[in-house]
């Protein structure tokens, strides 16, 4: 069983731990760290990493997501957790200090899987990492990704906003990644656009 550090309503820690699904079925806030994989192609165009959900996933099965998630178990910083899921999710390895701090997001979502409630209350910190590697490189935790695909940050963008890609993704958070990334200075390497969108 996985147990989660519950928090007040200003992101601090109540003192409390609570089983993972418990407190997706009362809403407790908890913590999770999200890593957005973003690299520059050779026509100085962003492109970002997406994770296709398994199909087992107890949440939001067989769709789009961020490229690495996760909560944070009882105990665990945000920081420590993000690098942790890179490497479990997609056999990635980097050092905290790698990591962008983006900022933070807030979100409350009330639905059902299953044909059980499913009241999700989470603070995610957000980062972005620099990476230029291809699916092929990654080793990919088969229990938790399905796929992943590279695609133009606008292109996809578009595709969040008029609902044509299935995801589970925040259009809020996904924005806060595009300033981010149209504020940061331009990489030296560049990739060949891999034709994903």
């Amino acid at each position: 069983m996985e147990y989660l550090d519950i928090r007040n309503e200003d992101g601090s820690l109540t003192g409390r731990v609570k089983e993972r699904s418990l407190a997706h079925r009362d809403g407790d806030l908890h913590g999770t760290a999200h890593v957005w994989l973003v690299r520059k192609n050779c026509v100085g165009r962003w492109e970002v990493l997406l994770q296709k959900r398994s199909a087992d996933k107890d949440s939001f099965p067989g769709v789009y997501d961020v490229s690495s998630a996760g909560h944070l178990p009882a105990g665990e910083d945000f920081r420590k957790s993000a690098v942790r899921e890179l490497k479990e999710e997609l056999g990635i390895s980097a050092g905290p200090e790698q990591l962008s701090f983006i900022g933070w997001e807030r979100e409350e979502i009330h639905t059902e899987f299953y044909g059980r409630p499913w009241n999700n209350h989470e603070l995610s910190a957000v980062y972005a990492l620099y990476f230029d590697g291809e699916p092929d490189q990654m080793r990919l935790q088969e229990s938790e990704v399905e796929a992943v695909l590279w695609t133009d940050y606008e292109t996809c963008l578009e595709k969040l906003r008029d609902g044509s890609l299935p995801n589970c993704i925040s259009v809020e958070e996904f924005q806060m990644l595009g300033g981010f990334l149209h504020g940061k200075r331009d990489k030296d390497q560049c990739h060949a656009h891999s034709g994903a969108e």
